[in-house]
């Protein structure tokens, strides 16, 4: 019985592939259809290489997510280090000033 489904399912298969190809032969014969086929080609190589960059924005993002996390380490790490420095150039300039007087 499997059998019997698989043989139906390629007989299938093979009319829809016939009947495609017997549909593209009489869409050949139809002015203006080298026209249509040309963009149809055309956009499914727009298509294709609009795939790939979307490919390459989805590692892009990746790598945005891995730099924004060091960002925010070295923030961190660094707001902790610029209080001290500014402390020490507050403290430098109140001394300064008051050498000059």
């Amino acid at each position: 019985m499997v059998h019997g489904m698989a043989t139906k399912r390629n007989d299938l298969l093979g009319r829809l592939a016939d009947l495609s190809e017997e549909a593209i032969q009489r869409l050949s014969d139809v002015p203006g259809a080298d026209k249509a086929l040309t963009a149809i080609n055309s956009l499914r190589e727009r298509t294709d290489e609009l795939q790939k960059r979307v490919r390459g924005l989805e590692g892009l993002e990746a790598r945005i997510v891995e730099l924004e996390k060091k960002v925010d380490k070295l923030q961190q790490g660094s707001s902790s280090g610029a209080r001290s420095a500014a402390k020490k150039t507050t403290t430098t300039k109140s001394s300064s000033s008051q050498k000059s007087k």
